[in-house]
């Protein structure tokens, strides 16, 4: 009878979750791309992460608002899937797993925070917070949310940093044995659960004790531990340094048994190597470069050459109310190579709040999507600044000839011609957006379908498209991320947007484009425009 009832909630949970969702599940890899097992369809991960690893080992959040409300929520955002964090202790300690969310809570002091669960999800107070977890997984699938398993720590506290013992293989809270065995606890507890799409194996590996030949084995171990116990799973693997660096799989590759179902994993922050002030201190095009090739030389490579794996960017974030300058130049660069790159990633993160962070109450996440109060997006045009990079752009099985969008990374715009009988350009939501044709340096731009062209009319004026093909573009910038032309004096003409004056995008004099431009203060981001390559229609 136990075993009829178990079969008969897994059919159910399937239903609900199938009936919510254009994939059917579980998720394979072909080449450099995540698709469904059954048909072979791409699906893309636009994930968000939400905390669950902290030292209460509840989601953040259910003080603030119902457990469905925030479910929904996330699906208003474009999201299709969570990275949902969980702490080992939660799983091999009983002094953990076993706490009611009443007593975790009453144990640090947290009234008003389990007062707020008690107006909001009343139901969880006396629940374990293995149960609780599994209500929040439960939900997620009944609204047909994706979900990846992050084992995002050892003991339940804040990540990451050099010295927290949390880091590496054998550091004082990473105890490799008792990681595999937690690994092992998760993958079989969730193995009936089809919204449970992958397992991270671990987050931002780190520390002055990280060794190569060390993260072989373990991760090897850990991945093999995972597949054998639920082999539906993707597997996704972190490299060193904080989750930045995968190059020394250039030299020696990972050797492993689960076929189809790795992924590697990486995180790209402002702040990546400590880089912060460079955002700011150095021309944006400049550091743009920099921080792309570093990005390609030490983990996008893994997509390449004649066995890509995919790359899932698990986490990138930038302060949402947009008051960090460094912040907003990396979110325009990190936009236009991400679209590029067609990426599956993950934001950091849902939380508007935790319930406590350094020692401090309701302390406010400003990277959270959501506002501290969990009523509304911190960024009311949050949807519209990050619409492309929903978007499946390079599909594996598409016939369809390649062209490119122009897209404009700082407003999240597209230039779209509203009618092909118009000679009117615009920038607009990338819901809307015209292809090109563009065949390289000193060449038009196209309006695919049309004989006409992209064209400039003078300096400060809008461009146009026209039946005279006259003007010839050509990528600029170190970056890569501009579009020029000359004009009839002989200046280099730069496409221009700037969303605060008018959805008119003109030709200006191009910024800090010539030989002196790592000494140039101006910041050109106005000026940056993207081809993004595409064979969707």
């Amino acid at each position: 009878m136990v075993k009829f009832l178990k079969i008969l909630l897994l059919l159910v949970s399937l239903f609900f979750f199938s009936a919510s969702v254009s994939y059917s599940l579980p998720l394979s890899t072909n080449g450099r791309w995540v698709v469904d097992a059954p048909t072979g369809d791409r699906v893309k991960l636009r994930c968000v992460n939400w905390a669950s690893h902290m030292q209460t080992m509840l989601a953040e959040g259910l003080d603030k608002k119902p457990l469905p409300d925030i479910v929904k929520s996330m699906s208003s955002l474009g999201f299709n899937c969570v990275r949902f964090t969980w702490a080992t202790y939660m799983f091999t300690k009983p002094s953990n797993g076993n706490l009611t969310v009443d007593e975790s809570f009453k144990r640090l002091g947290l009234l008003e925070a389990k007062a707020g669960i008690a107006l909001n999800n009343p139901g969880l107070l006396k629940l374990t917070v293995l149960e609780a977890y599994e209500v929040v997984v439960d939900e997620l699938g009944k609204q047909g949310i994706m979900v990846i398993l992050d084992n995002h720590v050892s003991k339940p506290q804040w990540c990451c940093g050099d010295g927290d013992d949390n880091g590496f293989f054998g550091d004082k809270f990473f105890d490799p044995k008792e990681w595999l065995q937690g690994l092992a606890i998760v993958a079989n507890r969730f193995k009936g659960k089809p919204q449970v799409v992958a397992m991270s194996m671990r987050n931002e590996l780190r520390g002055p004790h990280q060794n190569k030949d060390v993260w072989y084995r373990y991760v090897r171990l850990g991945g093999e531990t995972i597949h054998k116990l639920n082999p539906k799973l993707l597997v996704i693997i972190s490299g060193l340094g904080y989750d930045t660096d995968l190059s020394f799989l250039r030299n020696v590759t990972l050797r492993t048994n689960f076929g189809n179902k790795l992924v590697y994993e990486g995180h790209w922050y402002a702040f990546t190597d400590g880089r912060r002030k460079d955002w700011v201190n150095k021309t944006p095009d400049q550091i743009c470069a920099i921080t792309m090739k570093e990005f390609d030389d030490k983990l996008e490579f893994v997509t390449l050459g004649k066995n890509p794996i995919p790359l899932f960017l698990s986490e990138f974030g930038v302060d949402q109310r947009g008051l960090n300058d460094g912040d907003n130049r990396f979110l325009s660069c990190f936009l236009a190579y991400a679209s590029e790159k067609d990426l599956d990633w993950a934001m950091w993160a849902l939380q508007g709040s935790y319930y406590i962070k350094n020692d401090v109450a309701n302390f406010d996440e400003t990277y959270g999507v959501l506002d501290k109060n969990w009523d509304q997006p911190r960024n009311p045009k949050f949807r519209e600044r990050y619409r492309l990079i929903e978007d499946i752009l390079q599909d594996p099985r598409s016939n369809l000839p390649r062209d490119q969008i122009i897209y404009h990374p700082l407003s999240g715009h597209c230039l779209l011609v509203d009618d092909k009988n118009s000679s009117n350009t615009q920038a607009s939501d990338c819901l809307n957006r015209s292809h090109w044709s563009y065949a390289g340096n000193q060449t038009q731009v196209k309006l695919t379908g049309t004989s006409k062209c992209l064209k400039v009319e003078g300096n400060g004026l809008p461009v146009t498209v026209s039946d005279d093909c006259s003007s010839v573009w050509k990528v600029i910038a170190d970056s890569n991320i501009r579009l020029a032309t000359t004009d009839k004096e002989g200046r280099s003409l730069c496409l221009d947007y700037d969303l605060s004056k008018s959805s008119v995008v003109l030709s200006n004099e191009c910024l800090c484009a010539d030989d002196e431009s790592s000494n140039c203060k101006e910041n050109p981001e106005t000026q940056w425009f993207k081809l993004i390559e595409t064979n969707v229609k």
